[in-house]
């Protein structure tokens, strides 16, 4: 089990996951201090957004997409993971980059797998989406069976049903990796490379789910296994995306690279569980691992497909560094960075007050208030500024503003799990972009 420190900022997969922390650094000697009072600086660089609800006009937006410019890949956080507003704004902000942007794909912090299903709904209707989100969202994945989440989605859907150009979703997580998965690879060896299957078969064995094996269940029970049948099944994994990987491409090499790539997601996730979460020092190696994943898959998606991302996850896994390089060394907006470079525009989302879904311990959701933010933390100054919602672009902000907003200070950073300590962020450095709301409630959570 990950350790109490690890497992209360557990983001997904518990306790696989940990949300990671907000993005921090130290103070570099000589910086010039911040201004006693950048309110006014921010109130220059802040622009008013209208609303949250994804319905209706979307003009006050556009300030936000001329701070997204070219990017083809928009990381987009969250600072609780079970809040209306936040999931709602992402409805919206996705709606806007579809309509006046040209985005096409909306990529979740959730499993390869999960995404498979959905997209195959989003794009060709197959199945309900109430019923996979029951399916695929358990253990802490349950914070998106939401209301909200099945709006956005049932928006996509509907959204492909009058436009030649399709949006698609995505989930760019690695800690299960589901039966539709094993058959999008096997379906492909079957058909073009039927000498290969019982090999195949064979490697798949012990990790594909068992059917009527539920994902929690899944979860739970895998890391369960001795460390050495997890190694075993690590390698078996790797061994068949390696096997695929050699073969000449049959049929069209589109269809060879996404079945490739689902073997390697299969094997992503075998991966992640060949870490031992009880020794500190492989916890960081997982952490590590698992951001540098998402930010493969999501880099991959982009290269293969040329669309343009909405990438939906926490603050800290959007963001350019961390605060906690002893756990989480390296964070999935820094992988994006080095690979896309100027690409890659993220945005933290920040709040005053109010109240989300949480667990605790992992103990089941419940709703939980936060109070208005302390004097001294980034949100308390940035709810001074007079504007009930508002996006700022933090790059071109003036400099009073941008020095205030480049000194650490305590931030709110809750993942799965509430209480949560709050850790030093310094925003300028981590984020490109500010969304601060003044007030959330709690999603409404669908019925598991």
């Amino acid at each position: 089990m990950v350790s109490a420190r690890l497992s209360r900022r557990s983001a997904l997969a518990l306790p696989l996951l940990a949300a990671l922390g907000t993005v921090a650094a130290e103070r570099p000697a000589g910086a010039r201090p911040a201004p006693a009072d950048p309110v006014s600086a921010l109130t220059r660089a802040a622009r008013p957004l209208r609303t949250t609800d994804p319905t209706g006009d979307l003009r006050d937006l556009r300030p936000l997409g001329a701070m997204v410019g070219d990017a083809k890949v928009v990381g987009l956080g969250e600072a609780t993971h079970g809040s209306h507003e936040f999931f709602t704004n992402k409805h919206r902000v996705f709606r806007y980059l579809v309509e006046e942007k040209g985005f096409t794909t909306f990529a979740l912090e959730a499993n390869w797998s999960a995404g498979v299903r959905l997209d195959d709904y989003v794009l060709h209707g197959k199945g309900d989406a109430r019923q996979i989100m029951r399916e695929e969202f358990q253990n802490s994945y349950r914070m998106w069976n939401t209301r909200e989440y099945l709006d956005l989605i049932e928006w996509m859907r509907a959204y492909n049903t009058s436009h030649a150009k399709k949006v698609r979703f995505m989930g760019d997580d690695a800690a299960y990796a589901g039966p539709a998965l094993f058959d999008k690879v096997t379906d492909y060896v079957r058909a073009h490379h039927p000498a290969l299957l019982p090999r195949f078969t064979e490697l798949y064995r012990m990790q594909r789910p068992a059917p009527g094996t539920s994902v929690d269940s899944y979860m739970n029970d895998y890391l369960k296994r001795p460390m050495g049948e997890r190694h075993t099944m690590a390698d078996s994994a790797r061994e068949a995306l390696g096997l695929l990987s050699r073969q000449r491409p049959a049929g069209s090499r589109d269809d060879f690279a996404w079945a490739v790539q689902h073997a390697r997601a299969v094997a992503q996730v075998a991966g992640m569980y060949a870490f031992d979460l009880n020794d500190p020092e492989q916890v960081a190696g997982c952490m590590r691992y698992r951001d540098e994943t998402m930010a493969a898959n999501v880099a991959w998606w982009q290269e293969r497909t040329g669309d343009r991302i909405l990438l939906s996850a926490h603050n800290a896994h959007v963001s350019y560094v961390t605060d906690d390089p002893k756990n989480y060394p390296k964070v999935q907006g820094a992988f994006l960075r080095d690979r896309l470079g100027p690409r890659y525009v993220n945005v933290r989302l920040t709040f005053d007050a109010g109240s989300l879904n949480a667990m605790q311990d992992g103990q089941p959701t419940r709703v939980v208030t936060v109070p208005p933010a302390a004097p001294g933390s980034n949100e308390y100054t940035l709810d001074k500024v007079p504007h009930r919602n508002y996006v700022l672009d933090m790059r071109t902000a003036p400099a009073a503003a941008r020095a205030w907003l480049d000194v650490a200070r305590p931030t709110r950073n809750i993942g799965t799990d509430y209480p949560t300590p709050e850790y030093q962020t310094a925003l300028g450095r981590a984020y490109d972009i500010l969304i601060h709301l003044h007030r959330i409630r709690a999603a409404d959570l669908l019925a598991p």
